[in-house]
């Protein structure tokens, strides 16, 4: 089911719940496109289906990208917090379990998860899946043509404070963390995941690098990589 939580046209969540009665897990999906209104939410429902099927409830988020109005910083993330806010408020109406609620993002989505994790104490585990989690080494990289010069609207010389701001790289994250990057990626260098994990040494944070898998395949169900997305999840989900 489709339910807003904003009243713009891109706030909402596609709730996708479980048959069977009772107290879910939720896991909160943030899709990726690098912070563009052109990519939405869509293809990452195939991937929400998937854990629906494992008895998990799904909520995927839509919400303003670069090229909506109020989109990028820091637009984009207060609609990922609304979001948020809005479906722990809704956990008795929905039956949430709220002691099982994960945050997952792909792609961009992964740098708006652990923004979340950073900034909402409630959040327990954040999952990073072929995240851009380093935005001064996308800026370096000019990762999809300047793509995180777009969302945050400048250089980092330009705009240091909102590198700052949202960088998951320059953030204290106290929820456990999961980088999972497929090795053949080649939209989003897994070494930004690798050298997120080192750098993070006194946090909790941990990599699972997925052989020769590639920036798509880690999200969709009918591939081998997904299925080790999949116990990442399920194993938080059991907590």
């Amino acid at each position: 089911m489709r339910v807003a939580y904003g009243s713009d046209a891109n706030q909402f969540v596609d709730l996708r719940m479980p048959k069977t009665r009772g107290s879910h897990a939720l896991v909160i999906c943030i899709h990726g496109g690098y912070w563009r209104a052109k990519y939405d939410l869509e293809y990452l429902g195939h991937f929400c289906v998937g854990l629906r099927a494992k008895g998990v409830a799904t909520a995927n988020v839509e919400y303003r990208r670069v090229g909506n109005p109020g989109g990028g910083w820091p637009g984009t993330f207060a609609d990922i917090r609304a979001a948020y806010q809005f479906l722990l408020q809704s956990a008795a109406r929905y039956e949430f379990d709220l002691g099982r609620v994960i945050v997952l993002g792909h792609s961009a989505g992964g740098q708006l998860a652990l923004c979340l994790a950073a900034r909402e104490a409630g959040v327990k585990t954040a999952i990073s899946v072929a995240g851009v989690v380093d935005l001064r080494r996308a800026y370096e990289l000019h990762l999809s043509n300047d793509a995180v010069v777009e969302f945050l609207g400048g250089t980092p010389t330009e705009v240091e404070d909102h590198y700052r701001e949202a960088d998951p790289m320059k953030l204290a994250i106290r929820a456990r963390q999961w980088l999972v990057h497929g090795s053949a990626d080649d939209i989003v260098p897994p070494s930004l995941s690798k050298d997120y994990v080192k750098a993070k040494a006194k946090e909790d944070a941990r990599l699972v690098m997925i052989p020769d898998a590639g920036h798509f395949e880690i999200v969709d169900p009918r591939s081998e990589a997904w299925r080790d997305v999949e116990r990442v999840v399920m194993a938080e989900g059991k907590a």
